[in-house]
């Protein structure tokens, strides 16, 4: 990441990456069973959308301790997606390897929220 700030959270691959993310486990969840709608499914999908919301946030909040927060909050979903996404394999909702790929990604994702983290403490 270069020393310049990004000009919107547009601009952030971690926010791009993770809207991609939260769109494939929105599609995944679709197919999972009806009496999870109120449970898991919600859980997945509300855990995965504050992955880029509290991206953005942050990035439109007016300092840099306030954007650190915020992708403070989003690693900590990434955290509990990881969660939800064991208990829907151990459950069968999701393939092996559907659930390494996202497994992948949201280890990927909390690499580069890490980076990001840094980089925003660089610029205190």
């Amino acid at each position: 990441m270069s020393n310049e700030p990004p000009r919107s959270h547009r601009d952030l691959k971690v926010w791009q990456i993770s809207l991609d993310l939260t769109e494939t486990l929105y599609r995944l969840t679709t197919d999972w069973p009806k009496h999870e709608q109120y449970g898991l499914v919600s859980q997945v999908r509300r855990a995965a959308v504050s992955v880029p919301a509290n991206i953005a946030e942050g990035s439109g909040r007016r300092t840099q301790g306030e954007f650190r927060h915020f992708v403070g909050i989003a690693r900590g979903s990434l955290a509990e997606l990881e969660t939800l996404l064991i208990v829907a394999r151990r459950l069968d909702y999701v393939d092996e390897p559907t659930y390494r790929a996202i497994f992948n990604d949201l280890l990927e994702l909390g690499r580069m929220a890490t980076g990001l983290l840094r980089s925003l403490e660089e610029r205190r």
